[in-house]
């Protein structure tokens, strides 16, 4: 008897905490990459890029440290094809984005 008690208490206790939520930075990240990224790139940890060569988001701190991202973020990314458009994100947007990067490691 003492041991489901013990289980509802627990049980209890773990559905009144809340699940930790993303920050609002990652929030705000996430939201630029669908709207600006999605399109091409998987954005998330499970689905494939609609383009096949543009490299899935989760994968993205194996090619290169997300922290060294902002720069080129900042100055601009263009790449060497044209299904990649140019685009140079602001200092908040780079920080969320990043943000947002860092939750795929």
């Amino acid at each position: 008897m003492l041991q489901f008690t013990l289980r509802q208490i627990l049980i209890a206790l773990l559905l009144a905490t809340p699940v930790l939520a993303a920050s609002k930075a990652e929030q705000r990240g996430k939201t630029y990459a669908r709207a600006n990224c999605a399109r091409c790139h998987a954005i998330d940890r499970r689905s494939e890029s609609l383009l096949k060569i543009a490299p899935p988001f989760r994968t993205l701190h194996q090619r290169y440290p997300i922290e060294t991202l902002g720069e080129a973020l900042a100055e601009g990314i263009y790449t060497g094809h044209a299904d990649m458009p140019a685009f140079e994100l602001d200092p908040d947007q780079i920080h969320d984005l990043l943000s947002y990067l860092k939750t795929l490691e």
